[in-house]
Parts: structure tokens; sequence; C-alpha cells
């Protein structure tokens, strides 16, 4: 990210302005009209439906009437004389079904239509297309031009033609007394193997029954000859198997609605999407709608909102209270270091340094907390730890841990679950100062800082909470990114890239709207992309409203050729654990913090001070430190605390805010 002290480099963004130019191929932009298919529209232009999926990701879904797409160039390689009309011929009589084949795909070989197959072999076709079955050919002239296409780097089907499972049992029809024959969707089928039973085509049988465009609900009950299906066909819902375990706090059946996602789910009834996985395994294959879920009985929405920035108003300095806090100083190892000064250590020590500046923080915070006679107690402990051990346990039977009302610390995940392991029948709780991961299934651990989900999460929350159109272009090495976007958020549309995962200007635009902010994601690490995407976006906003969006921090946008004032102009919008501050009460902190400490403090000092006084305020209440994280929010230097509660475990720290890069040059949060 950025410098948060922006204007001290206005003047070079100005004078150094880099721009790119790329040659790029020309695409067809292409109208759907009704009854048209990938496939047909792909037989059209002389290229693949794979080069259409390419371009047009979200096509793999099903096309709209009236959307457009976008056509890559033919590479058709015309093996016949192209300089002369081939020579009709008549069809042969009869054929004798192979393996994989389908109405469809003899239609093509023959040149008639599937009507005219199923009206010639109307007996036979009554339970669908068999091996080994001798079908009669209409008689009629084909006259198709024969071409080839050359094959793909790396041949990829159709992700809709190609077969999820083996379907082991086979799957009955019911054939009721009128023209239609309806199929019940079973468990493990797919498009393709539902419509190879019937010789029929994925688009056919999409046509027929338009509710499985973007869904493909278990249950549910397909039309597969005959008449469309009625509107007011329902999906049958499915219900998902709980884990066994915490079925009893877990009384409450859901059922997925349209647009929702694990994410929006997990957020509503105030739990992670790792809880609700554990709870519903199938959601590992994705969610959909219809199906049953289980999930607490009371929804976050019904939690009384919290009240933030009241705890100063409320100090109870009567009652003594006890603060630990455990930090890898690691002494021991310093003292026994025969070769290193601890000048020549702190040089090389990162870890140690990162360790001090927290500490530094801290100090801060209870020399600010005894200013105003909050009555702690507060022992600082060396952890003595590294990612694979730590002095926790020793601690704990020395120090009586099981004493204190919180303790801060140790720094890495590993150590501090087992302190929380040790002092859960206590419920003292342990705070995680610095570790983003989500945390194990103790009851008084308390996660600081929120997780990388958390941080994704919030920002596509904000998008929709602004009903925005929200478009993303996704590196094809990002590959876990752009599988974390269509499992948990369906709504979002993927640009699709051209040739050597260059980025494609029209493939953005299809996807813009004009009467709503479109947020355009960029996850990227490449230059090029980001560069070509975002003057994309910038020629763009003449006729759009287009804003720029990161979902986590991209060291790439650091570069000197990503100017910062391309940044502002498209106001880049993202997540962020803190918050520059220019208040009084900041800078007041700072002049502080470098009297003492002869330097400007780092996010690491700022860290220590925050985590600190939060604890040091929430433990100087009436209540216990438990309940003051359910009823109150606090806000300090850089950093929000709001702790949710999770229902089988501990609490995660929420408080994210929502960041913009203003044309003034300065980040401001966003409302």
């Amino acid at each position: 990210m950025k410098n948060r002290i922006l204007y001290s480099i206005l003047l070079t963004v100005f004078s150094f302005c880099f721009t790119v130019s790329a040659k790029q191929e020309k695409y067809i932009k292409h109208s759907v009209s009704t009854g048209e298919t990938v496939n047909s529209i792909a037989q059209k232009y002389r290229v693949t439906p794979y080069d259409i999926y390419k371009l047009n990701p979200d096509s793999q879904n099903g096309i709209q009437l009236n959307s457009v797409l976008l056509i890559p160039p033919s590479t058709t390689v015309v093996t016949s004389n192209t300089s002369k009309q081939a020579e009709p011929k008549s069809n042969p009589t009869t054929h004798i079904v192979q393996p994989k084949e389908t109405l469809f795909s003899l239609s093509r070989q023959y040149g008639v239509t599937v009507d005219a197959l199923k009206e010639a072999n109307a007996d036979l076709l009554k339970d669908g297309l068999k091996f080994g079955q001798t079908i009669k050919i209409p008689s009629t002239i084909a006259s198709q031009e024969i071409y080839e296409k050359p094959p793909l780097e790396k041949p990829v089907p159709a992700p809709e033609d190609t077969p999820k499972a083996v379907v082991k049992s086979e799957p009955k029809a019911e054939k009721p007394a009128g023209n239609s024959t309806y199929h019940v969707i079973e468990p493990k089928e797919t498009k393709f193997g539902i419509s190879k039973k019937y010789g029929m085509t994925i688009p056919e049988l999409e046509r027929l029954n338009p509710q499985i465009v973007n869904d493909f609900p278990v249950g549910l009950k397909l039309v597969v000859s005959g008449n469309a299906a009625s509107t007011s066909e329902t999906i049958t819902p499915v219900v998902v198997k709980p884990a066994a375990e915490s079925t009893k706090k877990y009384l409450q059946e859901y059922v997925v609605k349209p647009k929702e996602t694990i994410a929006s789910i997990a957020n509503d009834f105030g739990i992670s999407e790792s809880e609700l996985i554990q709870l519903n395994p199938e959601l590992k294959k994705g969610i959909k709608i219809g199906i049953i879920l289980r999930v607490p009985m009371v929804q976050k929405a019904n939690v009384p909102k919290k009240e933030q920035g009241n705890l100063l108003k409320s100090l109870n300095t009567n009652a003594r209270k006890q603060l630990a806090l455990l930090l890898p100083f690691n002494i021991s190892k310093i003292e026994s270091d025969t070769v290193n000064s601890t000048q020549a250590r702190l040089k090389k020590d990162k870890f140690l340094n990162l360790t001090l500046d927290f500490y530094s923080g801290a100090l801060m915070a209870i020399d600010s907390a005894r200013v105003l006679g909050m009555n702690v107690d507060i022992k600082i402990l060396d952890s003595q730890e590294t990612k694979n051990s730590s002095n926790v346990a020793n601690l704990f039977q020395q120090n009586n841990l099981g004493a204190m009302d919180v303790v801060i610390g140790p720094f890495y995940q590993s150590n501090v679950e087992k302190l929380a392991e040790i002092l859960e029948s206590t419920k003292t709780p342990v705070i995680s100062p610095l570790s983003k991961e989500i945390g194990k299934k103790y009851s008084n651990l308390y996660q600081s800082m929120p997780s990388i989900d958390m941080l994704r999460n919030s920002i596509f929350e904000y998008m929709r909470a602004k009903d925005g159109n929200i478009i993303a272009v996704v590196d094809s090495k990002k590959g876990s990114i752009k599988q974390y976007i269509q499992d948990n958020h369906k709504d979002t549309k993927l640009v699709g890239l051209g040739a050597k995962n260059s980025f494609v200007a029209d493939s953005l635009k299809i996807h813009l709207l004009k009467d709503k902010m479109n947020y355009v994601i960029i996850a990227s690490e490449s230059t090029g992309m980001i560069l070509s995407s975002t003057s994309a976006m910038l020629a763009l906003q003449k006729e759009y409203q287009v804003q720029m969006v990161i979902m986590e921090p991209n060291e790439t946008l650091d570069f000197e050729e990503i100017s910062l004032i391309r940044l502002t102009k498209l106001k880049l919008l993202y997540p962020s654990l803190s918050r520059p501050n220019e208040t009084d009460e900041a800078n007041q902190f700072d002049r502080k913090y470098k009297k003492i400490n002869k330097i400007l403090p780092n996010q690491y000092a700022i860290r220590g001070f925050d985590v600190t006084f939060d604890t040091l305020l929430r433990l100087s209440q009436d209540i216990t430190f438990e309940e003051t994280v359910q009823t109150s929010s606090s806000e300090q230097i850089e950093n929000k605390f709001d702790y949710v509660q999770n229902t089988t475990y501990g609490y995660s720290n929420q408080g994210i805010y929502i960041l913009y890069y203003d044309t003034d040059l300065t980040i401001k949060e966003a409302l």
C-alpha cells in the first residue's frame, strides 16, 4: 500500500506518469438472440465453446437474451477447398448409435435437425437414445463446410459438459399421462449425465428447465421431453446432514435463499465460515438454493448493537484487577549468545525488533492507565517462544496465571492456543495480539486480529450494502482467489482474459451498468495487468461510475510504475486492519512516543498500545472482561476492537476499516 503521508510525493507523482499501450486483438461483440446457445454461436463464428467461455466466464452458467458476448478471432483452418461449395450428398438411411453419441451430435453429423430425428424415430426414442440402437436418418441434403480448429495448448472441456461424478444406479424418469416426461435429480447427477441419458444437449435441457441455468439442486423435477416446466415448480429442499458434534447447540434449520453465500450466512448468524462448514459438511462442495442448514437459534441481526467509545466514561477504579503480558524477549538466548552483541542481534533479528516495538507501545498504554487512575497490577513475562516451543507451562505454574483477570500473549498462534487450553478451566481470557489465524476451539481465546477471510468478506459486504455491481479481474495465477469468489460470492461477475493471460477492455465493459457504481476488483500481482486494467477503467469513467477495489494488501501497487494519481482517480477501495488517524489525540501520542523513544511509532508500537489500552479499559469496568466485549466496541489510535462470539468457541475481532484513496491524495474511511 502507499505510504499514508501522501503529500510529500505529490510533485513526483505529477511529474512522473507511466502509461502503457498494448496491441490488442480485435474481438467481435455478439448480442444473444432468441434460441441461441453457446454451441450455436461458436459454430457461427468458427470458434470452440471453450473460446467463448474463456472470454465470458459467466456464460458457463447460461446465456441470457440480449446479453453481449465477446467472440475471439477465428483460427479455423478450412480443410476443404473454400473457393468451391461442398458438393451435396444424401444421408444414409440408418445409423447404429455409438458410445457418447447424442441426437445433437448426430444432427450435426448428418445435417438434419434434432426434431427431424425425433420425428423419424418417435417409437424408438421413447426412452431416450441408447448405445447399439439402429435409428433412421431422415432423407435430406447436407451442405456443410467442413473445417477444423487447431487444438488448444491445454484442452479444457466446457464445465457444464464435464461429468462431475459417475452415477452407478440407473435413475428412473417419471412418465405422466400427458405429453411431458419428467426426471427427478438424484444425488451426484449432472446436467451432462441427464442430457446424455435422454439424447439431449445441455442447452436443450436448460431451455426446458430455465431454473437449472444457475443452479442444479437435488430433488428438482426436470422436464426431459414435451412442454417446458411450469414456473410454479418449486425446489425441493435438501437437508444437509450436520456434523455429529454440537447438534444440541444448533437447533434451528435455515433454508438457503437466492444470492446468499456461505460468508453472508455465517455473518448473519455470528459465526465463522469454517464453523458453518463444519456443521454442514456438504457446503465444502458449494452452496445451493433450497438446501437446509443447521445454524444458531439467534441471528446476529437480533443482537443489540454495541455502543462504541463509552469505556472511558464508565471507569471503575475501586476493584483491583490483574493483567499479564507474555512477550517473546527470549532473554536467555540473548545472554547465552557469545558470538553476537546485543546491538548486532538487534540489527538482524526482525522478530526481536517487532517484540520491542510492541512492548514500547504497551508501556505507553500502561503509563496512560496510571494517569487515568486505573487500578490494575501488571506482570510482564518472557514467554521464551519460537514457532514450535514456548515457556507458557512453566510461567503458568510459577506465576499463578490462573488468577489473572486477562493475559495478553504469547505472540505465536500455537503458543497462545496452548495457554488458552491451560487456562480454559479458570475462564481466564487469553488475547492473541498479532496472529491473523482463526484459532482453535477454546472458549477463553480472543483473536484480536481479524482473519484474512474476515477482511475479504468485509469488502464484499460493503459493496453489497451500496447496491453495487461487483466485477472481478482475476489473474490466472490467482486460482485460489477465483475459487474463493466462485464459492462465496456468486453474484460477482468474472472478467474473461485473452490469450496469454492478457486483459481485454471489452471483456470488462460488457459487465458494466449505467445506473450503479461498478466496483472492479483487481486480483493480480502483474504490473502489466494492473496497468492495462486500470487504464481501461480510467477510460470508462467517462461513461460509467467505476471504482477500483482490492481484497487484501498488494505490494505491486507500491511500484513506481503504478502512479498514485492513477489510484486516486479510481478511488482505490480496500479493507484494512488499521486506519490513518490525524486527530489531536493521535498527534499527541506520536509526539510523546518520539520524545521517549527518539523515533516515531511504527505499526507494531501502535498495535502494542492499542491492544494493551483496550484491555486495560475493559478491565476497569463494573462488569467482567467478557461482558464488556459483548456490549461495547472500542477504537484506539489506529485499531478497532469489535469482538464477536463464535458460536462454539471464543471470540474474534471484526473491527475492520473500509478505506479509499481520495483525489486530494489522502486516505479516508468509506462511509
